[in-house]
């Protein structure tokens, strides 16, 4: 198999709408999953009730949204021992598999070799008060860095604006090439924020009730991404 990885010609010339399936109902999954076909990504939350305290949905579950999702998935893993799960993600079908920074017992490279192995692109995640600098060299082996701009655990929170600095700090580091990767944000992104977020300079905006909660997803979707856009070419 060949590795995954970012190149020139993955990163988008639009924001990215990952609607999340944790706004969705969960007793017609798969009607949900249908409602955004017109995403980018499908965002999905997998929890165990250890590194966070709250519990979603598992590998089989994932597998079963694969098989029917018209557009790829971006599956984030607040669990425990990333090392030991993260590869079986990747090996259903997800496009992109996010682990935790704060959850990795060694180092976070040996997960990202070990998700793109299996077929997917590698995502790590940092949580509010995570310090970027932290993992700035780390991220040379990652092709997404998810920015939570709200504790994980749960949705609906409010947007946590002082989470931006990293987003922009992050966004630097791609542009001037010392990192090849997307800026992710997940967290309290609607109508209100997205563009605070674009404009720092996020590239995978992440929504959940702004999207699942609309009368019209797809609309809600295009609505996002323009805003977006205007946001990040201002």
């Amino acid at each position: 198999m060949i590795t995954p990885h970012l190149d020139s010609g993955d990163v988008p010339r639009a924001p990215m709408i990952a609607p999340s399936l944790l706004s969705a109902d969960f007793a017609r999954l798969a009607d949900e999953v249908a409602r955004v076909a017109d995403a980018d990504w499908l965002h999905v939350d997998v929890m165990d009730a250890h590194f966070v305290p709250n519990l979603t949905l598992g590998r089989p579950v994932v597998e079963a949204i694969q098989a029917v999702s018209p557009v790829p998935l971006d599956c984030h893993l607040m669990i425990e021992a990333p090392e030991r799960w993260a590869p079986g993600y990747a090996e259903v079908g997800a496009r992109n598999v996010t682990v935790h920074a704060e959850a990795c017992t060694g180092d976070p490279r040996d997960v990202a070799r070990d998700i793109r192995a299996a077929g997917a692109l590698a995502g790590l995640a940092i949580k509010p008060g995570t310090p970027l600098e932290d993992y700035e060299d780390v991220l040379r082996d990652f092709d997404t860095l998810l920015v939570m701009t709200v504790e994980p655990g749960f949705g609906g929170q409010a947007f946590m604006a002082d989470v931006l600095p990293k987003v922009r700090r992050a966004r630097e580091l791609v542009d001037t090439g010392h990192l090849r990767l997307l800026v992710e944000v997940d967290g309290g992104i609607n109508a209100d924020t997205v563009e605070q977020a674009a404009a720092a300079g996020a590239d995978v905006f992440v929504a959940g009730s702004a999207v699942y909660g609309a009368d019209d997803p797809g609309r809600a979707i295009a609505a996002l991404r323009a805003q977006a856009a205007a946001a990040a070419g201002a």
